[in-house]
């Protein structure tokens, strides 16, 4: 069983022959980890805002130059040179339930394109985007449509695919994420497929000590909390996972660990809780870890206090889950081929791009060319025989809201009912 107390972390050494990478929005590092593991990345960069993350991260990553400042104050001139691969789980909540689904209008949704400048003057050779599940059908898709199409305009072959943790991981927590995996080469993009699924063989107690006894903080006890009686009547599984949610005590009928969430120390309505055989309490900072798969040997820094560690945990990756995609594009990675690289024109005054959506959560997206007019776009349908699909924005919400499968063509850079009318009516 994975114990509480904290132990010695092992990074990997560096080489010169692994690629190297830059992150941001760092958190704890467990990109980066998930990364390393693979033994073919090495983190050269790393940027991260939190003070108490950071603190977390410089135990675990000692060797790593963590850039402490604001990403809005960093100059994308100071990032070290031959960086092979950009990573970044910008702030989720801005995207989520939890935060209200504001998106770009909270001030969290800018820092997407914060991350965005620092990908089009680097110009990696492969990205790496984390995110809410959510992210995909926000504001009825255009959240994600802005972010994709950002990126595959600066010349970005992308695929993307939402994964639940139990199902990709072998790891017991019902986590659904977006991966967006993109590529400067088509032939390293056209060798990247996402990770199949694999057995859930892994349970709650291989990562959860039912057995052993706890600091008393974390159990509850009649007298000590108003609603220990209605806990006691709810509980009464000792193999299941449950959730005190402010009125009444609510099983997880799947079997495995629900979403851990960022606010898990505010309040403790959403620690998920267990009825050990030492009693009814909730799971320890180390549990919380130990469910997004860290290793045994991952730092909590003890003078670290513990709602920030839930957030820490809660704001992290699943690390299986995201070895299993860095192995991928290590391999991808291995076939790509300079000449056929995407070249962007930065004075185009309009980009065609073309979408694949196999379903809401699951599709690819490249740059087919940049054009200056109007005329440029009809002359490549008439190159395509007419035979091609440009789709407007109330189209490709309708797409987006029924999950359908659909191919089609779009010009961006353009103001949409401007688009729409000029590609349309044949002005």
């Amino acid at each position: 069983m994975i114990g509480d107390e904290a132990m010695t972390s092992s990074v990997s050494s560096t080489s010169d022959k692994k690629y190297t990478m830059a992150s941001f929005f760092a958190g704890v590092g467990g990109i980066e980890l998930g990364f390393e593991q693979t033994g073919e990345f090495r983190v050269v960069y790393a940027n991260e805002f939190d003070k108490n993350a950071q603190k977390t991260y410089k135990a675990n990553f000692p060797d790593v130059h963590l850039d402490e400042r604001d990403i809005h104050d960093i100059d994308d001139k100071e990032l070290p040179d031959n960086i092979d691969v950009i990573t970044g789980g910008f702030p989720c909540q801005a995207f989520s339930i939890a935060g209200y689904q504001k998106g770009f209008e909270d001030e969290r949704g800018d820092l997407f394109f914060e991350l965005l400048r620092m990908i089009t003057h680097k110009q990696p050779r492969a990205i790496f985007i984390e995110n809410v599940k959510n992210m995909v059908s926000h504001d009825h898709g255009n959240t994600f449509k802005v972010i994709r199409e950002a990126l595959v305009t600066n010349g970005y072959y992308l695929k993307w695919k939402v994964l639940n943790t139990k199902d990709y991981g072998n790891v017991p927590q019902n986590r659904e994420r977006i991966y967006i995996v993109g590529f400067k080469s088509e032939t390293a993009y056209q060798a990247f497929a996402f990770p199949e699924s694999i057995p859930l063989t892994t349970s709650p107690k291989d990562v959860i000590d039912f057995i052993g006894q706890k600091d008393e903080t974390y159990y509850y006890q009649e007298g000590k909390q108003p609603f220990y009686e209605t806990l006691e009547e709810g509980m009464t599984d000792p193999d299941a996972i449950y959730q005190w949610r402010r009125q009444y005590v609510r099983k997880n009928k799947s079997g495995v660990v629900p979403t851990l969430t960022a606010n898990m120390g505010t309040g403790g309505h959403n620690v998920p809780i267990i009825l050990s055989d030492t009693g009814i309490r909730k799971l320890t900072p180390r549990e919380t870890f130990n469910v997004q798969g860290f290793p045994e040997d991952f730092i909590l820094p003890n003078d670290t206090a513990r709602g920030q560690l839930y957030k820490q945990a809660g704001n992290s990756v699943s690390i299986p889950v995201v070895n299993r995609i860095a192995e991928k594009i290590a391999e991808a990675l291995k076939f790509e081929d300079e000449a056929d690289t995407k070249k962007t024109t930065p004075e185009a005054q309009y980009s065609i791009v073309y979408t694949d959506l196999w379903s809401r959560y699951m599709g690819k997206s490249e740059l087919i060319d940049t054009v200056d007019s109007i005329d440029d776009i009809k002359s490549f349908e008439r190159k395509k025989n007419n035979m091609i699909h440009f789709i407007d924005d109330e189209i490709y919400t309708k797409i987006i809201k029924k999950g359908m499968r659909a191919d089609f063509y779009s010009v961006v850079n353009l103001i949409p009912e401007e688009a729409n009318r000029k590609v349309h009516t044949n002005e």
